[in-house]
């Protein structure tokens, strides 16, 4: 027969264990709102065919498909941040904000600005593609294929995203963003479909065409000039110091024609500028946001860009907000002014918060 003291460190010791296992088992029991659970099964349609096994689940809330289309040559990734109640209200509708990544980015860069998996939203990031420049190219015959990118998104991408999910398919609750080149991508979405988007919001982005600078800019994503404007790759995460081009050489006029205003030459660049007043006529019922730093190479033409697209938006009586700002001390210390997710995490934080109240408004 065992001792008092042997028989009671057996109990304290079984009382221990017990105790333990209580409590791991009630820590393994998240929040209901937070029960892991596979990510909605997707139906093709509109021209896109979801490739088998490219379905990367990073939780149940934030995946990624991947997809072909004859629109845009090479498979292609779509990557989606969902609300945490989205599987436990299963009667509610979302609102939807589409984010569009920056030159020599990827779907992959949302991640670098937690704002943009919201609470509040879906987030939906479509493949830009490294030059894409969010547009139908003049050019379909060059070495990377067909790339009618505007068709892509806007035809295919969102009406797949409405019958797939449970959205709030009006213009009053859906939105596109974007940073760098699809901060200019984003600002002529909005332009060109008023119909699809109420809300626009546009983060260093090459948004004046009549610049010879931005033109530039073009340009070098064309011819992959990586050199000087290597910053214009800076859409993914800060400190990376990853600078990997915009693939393979083009034709300097694939993308939007021939840049020199010569004979009209330049015709498709001006009926595409995001700041030609004809198209900013377009946003009459558009809620407009334009951030930009000042510093550095690049984000000092992005402001001379963002205060000609505010200066003539205020004289066509648009609703139009300007954030500049400039070295980015005032924004938050991670910014320091120039073309990288320190500037643009924040201000990402900003937008998608006073995005949320707006879609909540129209309500």
């Amino acid at each position: 027969m065992a001792s008092p003291l042997i028989a009671w460190r057996r109990h304290a010791r079984a009382t221990a264990v017990a105790a333990v296992m209580t409590a791991a088992a009630t820590l393994a029991v998240p929040p209901a709102h937070a029960v892991d659970a596979a990510p909605p099964v997707l139906t093709d349609g509109f021209g896109l065919t979801q490739v088998a096994g490219g379905t990367e689940v990073h939780s149940s809330t934030d995946f990624t498909i991947t997809v072909t289309t004859p629109q845009v040559a090479g498979p292609h990734r779509i990557r989606i941040f969902l609300p945490r109640d989205y599987a436990s209200t299963p009667g509610k509708r979302w609102p939807v904000a589409y984010f569009l990544h920056g030159g020599g980015g990827t779907v992959d860069d949302a991640a670098a600005a937690p704002a943009l998996h919201s609470d509040s939203m879906i987030t939906v990031v479509p493949d830009g593609g490294l030059k894409g420049w969010y547009a139908d190219w003049v050019m379909q015959n060059t070495v990377v294929g067909a790339a009618n990118w505007e068709t892509f998104h806007l035809e295919q991408v969102v009406p797949f995203i409405d019958a797939n999910l449970r959205t709030l398919a009006d213009r009053s609750h859906r939105a596109v963003v974007g940073l760098s080149m699809g901060g200019t991508g984003a600002l002529h979405y909005a332009e060109s479909r008023p119909d699809l988007f109420g809300h626009t919001g546009s983060l260093s982005g090459g948004i004046d065409f009549g610049m010879a600078e931005v033109r530039a800019a073009v340009l070098a994503t064309e011819l992959n000039l990586t050199g000087v404007w290597c910053a214009l790759s800076t859409s993914t995460p800060a400190g990376t110091g990853r600078c990997t081009g915009y693939g393979p050489i083009v034709d300097s006029d694939a993308i939007f024609g021939s840049p020199y205003p010569i004979f009209d030459a330049d015709r498709v660049w001006k009926a595409v500028d995001p700041a030609a007043p004809a198209n900013l006529a377009r946003l009459g019922e558009t809620e407009i946001t334009l951030y930009t730093g000042d510093q550095g190479l690049i984000d000092h033409f992005t402001a001379i860009a963002a205060d000609h697209v505010k200066t003539r938006a205020d004289q066509l009586g648009l609703r139009t907000r300007l954030v500049d700002y400039g070295d980015g001390s005032a924004l938050s210390p991670t910014c320091d002014g120039g073309h990288n997710y320190g500037c643009w995490a924040p201000a990402l934080d900003d937008y998608m918060t006073r995005l949320g109240a707006e879609f909540d408004r129209a309500n």
